[in-house]
């Protein structure tokens, strides 16, 4: 062995052991074919780079029954076949590369005496990334995005040793089943309310228990009661437009058809719009009217400049432009439809088959609404489409809540605030949220009664008790507020899972935890990582 400084690294010669032993055959030899050198990147020393040199011997194969004419002894405890580093290199910098990523590494490294291109870090990190997922009982399942709206990718994550196992780069039912196929042993999948996940693990582990994680539950619970609350006006705090008569009570019966209901609901809840921007306008007239110019009036009323601009210069309310049709909307080919409406064409499937032929880059279900609309119009002509005038039904009827005031601003509370306010517990409220709930008490029973509901659905998720489930459910159904009866609904379609949810202890929370970190990841690789890479960084070495 020999040590020597070449410039600015130390060189270490050595010859290795002769062992002579084929890894074809197994058998031993003595004839030597060649020798040859073999360098190594090793730890530095006090930031100087190391390399050895390493003299190793090349066999002839004596055995004629072997397909190797010729082999060469190995160093299994120093570097595997092939390698340009240490084993203790290697190891060094997947550590690097899946703490820091390919980059940042590379400059680390290089101050530390262990020269590296990011390329060479990325794919030791790859190669490093095999692990064994046959073992998972608990499996937490979620989507995240690689662009926001347009594409989704799935994590997978062991619950039990709160670890990712696989990142997957879409989000399908057909995805979902193919990996638990080939993951036989998981026993409980803890997943959100998304239907593809629960159609695949359906597909994929039959046996295994679907649990509902409890925070989305309570996130369905509270969009709900916003949507319910949306049906009011929003905004100010100021006199709206008078409705028309038979508008004002905005009745849902508990016992109008389901397809009637929704209609009725959309109605009530795009009149409320238009009210709340009319009492707006309104609002800018009169502040306009004070002498206060439009960067008050914008921060007063809490509406963008540019719409306040307009609204002070036009006598009425300005008529919403309609977005331009694009081949993707059915309205695009509106008189193509029309014209074979009138001419007795009322087939969804053709009528769909006919205008794709067109173009149409759409999809069926949303033909099907513009259709819907003019089946639902007493005339066959295209004129009746508008919106469905609310009925009144005698039986069991429930009022839409009043404006809340928010006493400390005297704005009206928003339907957003109004929801997270009606599910947080009374002890976890500030003294201003109380306030504010106490005034959306004192405007709407409706509220009343929702947030009665939303306290004992709380108290059914941390009881373990399935019977309490079924009792609420029943009376959120007989309650008559048209947002409970729908989540009811809607929990009822999913009904196994939503019990395991209060009966299992899993929940999804370990797993959004590893998507904000995935996020984290994607984000630092500047978008540029691909599914194999974000895996590879997620799973622990």
């Amino acid at each position: 062995m020999a040590v020597e400084r070449d410039g600015d690294r130390w060189v270490i010669s050595a010859a290795a052991r002769e062992i002579g032993l084929c890894p074809g055959c197994g058998a031993r030899s003595r004839r030597r074919h060649s020798r040859y050198p073999r360098s190594l990147q090793d730890l530095p020393v006090q930031g100087a780079i190391v390399a050895l040199r390493v003299l190793m011997t090349r066999w002839r194969c004596l055995e004629g029954s072997c397909a190797r004419k010729t082999f060469s002894d190995q160093l299994p405890a120093l570097a595997v076949r092939h390698a340009r580093r240490t084993l203790r290199v290697g190891r060094l910098l997947q550590l690097f590369a899946h703490g820091a990523g390919g980059k940042p590494s590379e400059r680390l490294i290089n101050r530390l005496g262990m020269p590296a291109s990011d390329d060479t870090l990325l794919r030791q990190l790859k190669r490093g990334a095999t692990r064994k997922t046959n073992d998972v009982r608990v499996l937490g399942i979620d989507d995240w995005s690689w662009r926001k709206g347009e594409s989704y990718g799935t994590v997978m994550v062991d619950l039990e040793r709160r670890e990712v196992v696989d990142v997957l780069p879409g989000r399908s039912a057909e995805e979902t089943a193919d990996w638990l196929r080939r993951h036989p042993n998981v026993e409980v999948v803890s997943r959100d309310r998304c239907g593809l996940y629960a159609q695949g693990t359906r597909q994929g582990a039959p046996e295994a228990r679907q649990v509902a994680d409890r925070f989305h539950l309570l996130q369905n619970l509270r969009e709900r009661i916003e949507h319910q609350l949306s049906r009011s006006d929003k905004g100010l705090a100021c006199p709206s437009l008078p409705r028309a008569e038979g508008e004002d009570a905005g009745l849902i019966s508990c016992t109008t058809p389901g397809r009637q209901v929704i209609a009725e609901d959309r109605h009530l809840r795009r009149r409320a719009h238009e009210r709340s921007r009319q009492a707006m306008f309104e609002k800018a007239q009169i502040l306009k009217a004070e002498g206060r110019n439009i960067r008050g009036i914008a921060l007063e009323i809490g509406v963008n400049w540019r719409t306040v601009r307009k609204w002070v210069h036009a006598s009425k309310m300005p008529e919403r432009r309609e977005r331009a049709p694009t081949p993707t909307s059915p309205r695009y080919f509106r008189d193509y439809l029309a014209d074979r409406w009138a001419k007795g064409v009322r087939g969804g499937r053709q009528l769909f088959e006919e205008i794709q032929q067109r173009g149409y880059q759409g999809s069926r279900s949303n033909m099907e609404r513009l259709l819907g609309k003019w089946r639902g119009a007493k005339h066959a002509a295209l004129a009746p489409i508008a919106n469905p005038a609310p009925t009144v039904s005698p039986v069991i009827t429930t009022a839409l809540p009043l404006r809340a005031i928010d006493p400390a601003t005297g704005w009206a509370i928003s339907p957003i605030v109004g929801a997270a306010l009606c599910i947080k517990p009374r002890g976890m409220l500030t003294a201003r949220q109380a306030v504010k709930v106490a005034a959306l008490k004192n405007a709407s029973p409706d509220f009343v009664a929702m947030r009665a509901l939303a306290m004992r659905f709380r108290g059914v998720l941390r009881s373990k008790d399935v019977k309490r489930l079924d009792n609420w459910l029943d009376d959120a159904q007989r309650s008559g507020i048209y947002a409970m009866q729908r989540f009811a609904r809607t929990l009822r379609s999913d009904i196994q899972a939503v019990r395991n949810a209060v009966a299992e202890p899993w929940s999804n929370g370990q797993t959004e935890g590893q998507i904000n970190r995935l996020k984290t990841l994607k984000r630092a690789m500047y978008g540029r990582a691909s599914a194999e890479l974000l895996r590879a960084r997620m799973i622990p070495l």
